[in-house]
């Protein structure tokens, strides 16, 4: 099989398709598009003739290489155009009977040399090889769309795959510009794999009405970096082709967490499948649009909300990073904050991590001296509770640990004046379980900030079944105030962000621990396939093994699901005190500070 692989074809001409056949042939080769559908070829060809204007208007190529790349694009409607091709992608409807049958028609039309390779994200490779006459040149070949700007490509090896087939498609992948990541075959693979575990979650958290579409794509995008919400790219991808790669999922690894959602066999049993219809978990102006339009779920601003309660000062308790953060971030906003630990002096070191922070900004020409100034002049520090006596809203930042938030929480009870708000940053512990420490549970809430509070711009606001309506209003106004992007969700183990992030980080370990896939290779597919600010390894890392086990612990025991058991290579390592960059190794190993 050492054979130069100058002339591809790509059976299937749809959005993948054509974006493959992009690649290829700006790559220089010559590319045979194969469709049964004469429109969809044409429209392949539109599309390549498009994309390729533009990269002459904004001088990434010449006209003349333009013209290149086009005639090396030929369409036919008959797979026996494929006869002269080194190797063969298809990209054709993901259904076992399409896919093997084009595979028997390409075994008596290609080169027993040529190499085949499926697209699919979610069959098996290995069985669609086994119907092949040489199942030794099939593998699978996973692009990302849109294939022209994604940089992964998984190339996907079966038991029966002969490694120099692997080799060539490997380093066609370096010379068209991608990162190749090899995988075994499994559905999903390693991106998609972790990735639709994860939407399916979302799907599910939607549909039992847990939070609305757009609180949970924000809470993703605005906690996580993101660069789309779960539903909405649900709603890209198709809602029936997430399907699919989850029924594939389950039926290999009946963990419940890739049980697919039943909200999305009914919206795709409805034809509502995502923009492509113009229609799936959003609206959108028509099918193919990616403008959403409102529909009967999209939020109104209902005149009779509640009228919060007027917040003047704010009390914040406790003198790690976060409470620091939380209490600048309300400084800055004009409020006059109180910061309170055990002693003075922790008080007065958290107030100088403030006055640090504020001078990196006035370096940085975020910040005026003035407003420096300004801002710490706003900021008590006090070495007791005590101080909290005045305070409109209280807001605790203290360990994560519920028998210390409910001691504080009985303190603050008998120290802040009636009508005052009482709030909790816990990530994970029951909110109510707080509000029962104190005489007035109806003015306790969640409000959970990210870290770096400065920085991050996402709320979760957290009422109970006590809360009062008017004490829910007042923190949504108060999030306006500071800058903050409030979203709404009830008191259950994880809120939104935690309880979508911690599975498919806990379901990223235990590929590693089953070998499927190393720790560079799942955090390069994350970042180049899915988009992620940061693999998921790095950022166990960075937030702490002993807090994600922690985390993890607690949605466990909260939904009972065998899925969200912590995985064993988690606890080994938290158990060895490998704890991430804090202690210096966790799932890597970092220089000493």
């Amino acid at each position: 099989m050492d054979i130069p692989l100058s002339t591809i074809a790509v059976v299937g001409l749809g959005t993948m398709g054509t974006g493959i056949a992009e690649v290829l042939a700006r790559a220089g080769r010559e590319v045979i598009g194969i469709d049964i559908s004469e429109a969809a070829a044409r429209q392949a060809v539109a599309a390549l003739e498009a994309s390729t204007a533009r990269a002459v208007q904004k001088g990434r190529i010449t006209e003349g290489e333009r013209h290149d790349v086009l005639a090396r694009f030929r369409t036919f409607s008959d797979l026996q155009a494929a006869a002269d091709a080194q190797l063969v992608i298809e990209v054709v409807p993901e259904s076992y009977e399409i896919k093997q049958q084009l595979f028997r028609e390409l075994d008596a039309i290609t080169s027993p040399t040529a190499i085949l390779a499926t697209g699919t994200n979610a069959l098996s490779v290995t069985r669609l090889a086994a119907e092949s006459q040489h199942p030794e040149r099939v593998l699978g070949l996973h692009f990302f769309n849109p294939a022209p700007a994604m940089k992964l490509v998984e190339v996907v090896s079966s038991v029966l795959t002969a490694p120099p087939a692997v080799e060539a498609v490997t380093e066609l992948a370096r010379e068209l510009g991608k990162e190749p990541v090899a995988v075994g075959d499994r559905p999903g693979f390693v991106a998609d794999g972790l990735l639709f575990g994860y939407l399916n979650q979302a799907a599910a958290m939607y549909e039992a009405s847990y939070a609305s579409r757009e609180d949970i794509d924000a809470a993703m995008k605005l906690g996580c970096g993101l660069p789309m919400g779960p539903l909405a790219l649900l709603d890209l991808i198709g809602v029936d082709t997430a399907r699919t790669v989850l029924e594939a999922m389950y039926s290999e690894s009946h963990d419940r967490l890739h049980a697919p959602a039943p909200i999305l066999k009914q919206l795709s049993e409805a034809g509502l499948t995502g923009r492509k219809s113009g229609r799936g978990f959003y609206t959108y102006a028509a099918p193919g649009s990616q403008t959403v339009v409102p529909d009967t779920k999209t939020p109104l601003e209902s005149s009779g909300a509640a009228t919060g309660r007027t917040v003047r000062s704010v009390g914040v308790a406790g003198s790690g990073t976060m409470a620091s953060g939380i209490a600048e971030v309300f400084a800055k906003a004009g409020y006059d904050v109180v910061l309170a630990a055990r002693s003075q002096e922790k008080a007065d070191t958290a107030k100088g991590r403030i006055a640090k922070s504020l001078e990196r900004s006035v370096t940085k020409g975020r910040l005026t001296a003035e407003a420096r100034d300004e801002t710490l002049a706003r900021i008590t520090a006090a070495g007791s509770l005590d101080s909290f006596d005045d305070v409109d809203l209280a807001v605790e930042a203290v360990a994560e640990d519920l028998a210390v938030k409910q001691q504080l929480f009985t303190t603050l009870d008998k120290v802040c004046k009636p009508g005052a708000v009482l709030a909790t940053t816990t990530s994970s512990l029951p909110v109510v379980a707080c509000a029962r420490a104190t005489s007035r549970p109806q003015d306790v809430i969640g409000m959970h900030f990210f870290n770096p509070a400065p920085a991050m711009k996402l709320v979760e606001v957290v009422r109970t079944v006590l809360t009062d309506d008017d004490v829910h209003a007042t923190v949504r106004e108060v999030c306006g105030e500071i800058r903050k992007h409030p979203v709404d969700c009830g008191d259950r183990a994880g809120f939104i962000v935690n309880a979508l992030l911690f599975p498919y980080l806990n379901n990223a370990i235990k590929m590693v621990g089953e070998h499927y896939a190393t720790l560079d290779d799942i955090d390069a597919a994350m970042k180049l396939g899915g988009g992620y600010p940061m693999g998921p390894f790095e950022l166990l890392d960075v937030v702490g093994l002993d807090v994600s086990l922690a985390i993890e612990k607690v949605l466990h025991s909260e939904f009972r699901d065998p899925g969200l058991a912590p995985a064993p290579l988690l606890e080994h390592l938290v158990a060895a005190g490998c704890l991430g960059r804090k202690t210096g190794r966790g799932f890597r190993e970092y220089a000493r500070r």
